[in-house]
């Protein structure tokens, strides 16, 4: 069995409209929302093997902050430069060629990919993955190359504003 966390980057940054939309940082918000999800998730014992993220600005400012709540080292986040923006084939095809080392992976992200594969490929149904929010399901696969629509379980679904 594989798991997948995807997340969407919290909450980013207008305020210097000059900027590149790769080099947005985090908000005040999103700077809050972040390790408030990750302490969600730490209390659901979840425990990564594999954080993988966007290499932009505020996504990877997400992972870092979900990251310390969890008790994952910082370093061990990797970036995958396809990500950025990527469409849900991309995103498929990102996590088909992951590791197979790896049971358990968070992968971090943008929309609107990240609500486009969690509605093919992992059962949700949603119109919007919000910022900072989660999706997690279970595959009946052992090699992630298998992984599609068809083949697994949500887990749950989680966003900052959803009530506890």
């Amino acid at each position: 069995m594989k798991t997948l966390y995807i997340v969407r980057h919290a909450k980013s940054s207008w305020d210097n409209p000059g900027q590149s939309d790769f080099d947005r940082p985090l908000n005040e918000r999103g700077k809050k929302d972040a390790p408030l999800m990750g302490k969600r998730l730490r209390e659901r014992g979840i425990n990564p093997d594999l954080l993988l993220t966007s290499p932009a600005k505020r996504a990877y400012a997400t992972a870092k902050r979900i990251s310390r709540e969890i008790g994952y080292a910082e370093e061990k986040i990797k970036t995958d430069n396809r990500l950025y923006h990527a469409d849900s084939e991309t995103i498929l095809d990102t996590v088909q060629h992951l590791n197979n080392k790896y049971s358990t992976v968070m992968l971090f992200g943008h929309n609107p990919g990240l609500t486009d594969f969690v509605n093919e490929v992992m059962h949700a149904s949603m119109d919007n993955l919000p910022t900072c929010g989660i999706v997690a399901a279970r595959f009946f696969i052992d090699d992630w190359k298998k992984i599609e629509a068809g083949n697994s379980e949500l887990l749950f679904i989680d966003f900052p504003k959803n009530a506890d």
